[in-house]
């Protein structure tokens, strides 16, 4: 007699596994507690490893730089509540970042909903404003398509967070047998009109001087290439924002660097010569219109797999609407330039002398731009830095210098401090052949320096740069700027090298600016996290001010 095999019924909590198997997901960052301690037990049958985090934004913060690195979802867990409230932080950077990332909260049972209940909040409703789509799952069989949805709506263009909230009398109860994951289907690849094509070619081959503005769709959607060649071949400038770091080598002869601090720099005087900008991947959200197109007299020529974001200074005469890469090749077929860019590559040429004047700067405390200079040294062209919030960040913006793109990862659309630690734990844990680095404040180091037990943990030795300055230094430099004066912005620190030594990893403090080097290379030998303490010379920041708009007034 044939023996007739049952399957099996699954419960809710169980299927949802399934499905985030389904849909490739290796991780999940998170804090178990009551509400989701059936999904928490599903995960321990499945083949994902649940990574225990030591606060939920932590957890929301390593979803978020893994799935701005990888380009699939990173998913974070958190229990119903304050645990769902602790991840609003870092899923509403990923949402205003364009990091693909899935939540999934626990919550009370349907039973409940409709009274004032114990830790109760309406998550779909807080969830809403901060993702692309939040779904609670209320029937069993609906979570196959909720979860694809989910992931469908995060990682689409442009990719930014989704939200799954499982009551938890719904995760216990079973799934109709034969219910399974929904394949995952990947879009089809769509093309630019060729009009659209032929419009920008003959822009392009009119202007006299155009440039490009390079933003984070260009680095999404791996377009490295086709913007290093059609800058080579037509002889224009590079300009990228904070986050498209790399998309272009910077010591490319056409590369520019880096747009987006608050002060006029060189790259604003660049695009102020410009008579055509042709975006590239460029999101408003990064670096808006008002501060490079003020009057709305200048000509855009938009390229992108998207339409045009709808603003009164960004209004493209040409819109190039497809794959990205497959659209700027089409144009370079259909146009040509021979004259180089002279004014442009005179300001670099200022800019890089400016750069290199620092090598060799002894002063200590250290000047900002000599510990980049000094990093730049130590990190390999593929190696991570990881940059938290914070006037730190405005100097890795304009002088940590990229080859290739999200080597420097940086949040400047939402820009949430905090972000640098626990991101840095997940850049080392897709990437552990590579160096991985997070250069942080004083200030925001210590809001999430408990990820460091998760980073020992986990096995993820990480290395962390503190600029020490015992203040909120970007809050100071924009007071200082402003009123001439600062307030409210000062505090003290902990003796960081204990700190990192009672959380059984390894702590450095830097006493003199040779020193610095020499420590990192160290650091990066240890198979445990390392925290380096280095006090930094933020009077800088007022002197750059100072240096840029005298400099700029003379170009």
């Amino acid at each position: 007699m044939t023996e007739i095999k049952q399957e099996v019924n699954l419960n809710t909590a169980q299927m949802l596994i399934k499905c985030l198997e389904a849909e490739g997901v290796k991780y999940i960052f998170g804090i178990p507690g009551e509400e989701n301690l059936e999904v928490i037990n599903a995960i321990s049958d499945s083949s994902i490893k649940f990574i225990t985090t030591r606060h939920e934004q932590g957890a929301a913060f390593m979803a978020d730089v893994y799935g701005r690195l990888t380009g699939k979802a990173g998913v974070c867990l958190s229990t119903l509540g304050p645990g769902a409230t602790n991840l609003v932080t870092g899923v509403a950077d990923a949402d205003g970042d364009g990091a693909p990332l899935v939540a999934i909260t626990g919550q009370v049972g349907t039973e409940r909903m409709h009274i004032t209940s114990h830790q109760f909040l309406d998550l779909c409703k807080m969830f809403e404003p901060i993702t692309k789509r939040s779904k609670q799952i209320v029937r069993p069989d609906a979570v196959n398509e909720i979860v694809r949805i989910a992931f469908k709506y995060a990682e689409s263009e442009k990719p930014g967070a989704c939200h799954i909230d499982l009551p938890v009398n719904i995760a216990k109860m079973p799934v109709s047998i034969g219910e399974k994951p929904l394949q995952k289907k990947i879009p089809p690849i769509e093309h630019a009109d060729l009009s659209a094509i032929e419009e920008a070619a003959g822009e392009i081959f009119k202007a006299k001087n155009p440039i490009i503005l390079a933003g984070i769709g260009a680095i999404r959607n791996n377009c490295a290439e086709a913007v290093t060649e059609f800058a080579n071949k037509l002889k224009i400038p590079v300009i990228n924002t904070m986050m498209a770091k790399g998309i272009i080598p910077f010591d490319n002869k056409y590369s520019m660097w880096t747009i987006g601090i608050p002060q006029e720099d060189y790259v604003d005087k660049i695009i102020e010569e410009a008579d055509l900008v042709i975006t590239i991947g460029y999101d408003i959200v990064e670096y808006s219109p008002a501060k490079w197109n003020i009057t709305g007299d200048i000509k855009i020529v938009h390229v992108d797999t998207r339409p045009s974001h709808i603003n009164k200074l960004y209004q493209p005469i040409v819109e190039v609407v497809g794959e990205i890469s497959d659209s700027l090749y089409d144009i370079m077929r259909r146009t040509s330039r021979k004259v180089e860019p002279v004014k442009a590559l005179e300001i670099k040429a200022k800019m890089l002398a400016e750069h290199e004047s620092y090598a060799n700067d002894d002063a200590f405390p250290m000047k900002p731009q000599k510990i980049l200079n000094d990093v730049r040294k130590v990190m390999k062209e593929d190696d991570i830095v990881i940059s938290d919030v914070g006037a730190h960040k405005m100097w890795i913006a304009r002088h940590y210098n990229c080859y290739k793109p999200n080597t420097c990862i940086i949040s400047n659309g939402f820009a949430t401090m905090g972000i640098g630690l626990p991101g840095a734990i997940a850049a080392k844990l897709i990437n552990p052949e590579k160096k991985v680095l997070a250069i942080v404040g004083d200030g925001g180091f210590m809001m999430n320096n408990q990820e460091l037990e998760t980073a020992l943990r986990i096995g993820t030795p990480i290395v962390v740069l503190i600029f020490n300055d015992s203040n909120y230094g970007l809050i100071k430099w924009k007071q200082e700027d402003q009123y001439g004066k600062s307030c409210c912005v000062d505090f003290t620190n902990p003796d960081f090298v204990k700190m990192a030594e009672s959380m059984y990893g390894k702590g450095y403090s830097i006493e003199k600016a040779e020193d610095l080097i020499p420590t990192l290379e160290e650091a990066f030998k240890q198979k445990v996290p390392v925290v380096i303490d280095c006090k930094v010379d933020y009077d800088e920041n007022v002197k750059l001010t100072k240096h840029l708009k005298k400099a700029c007034e003379n170009l």
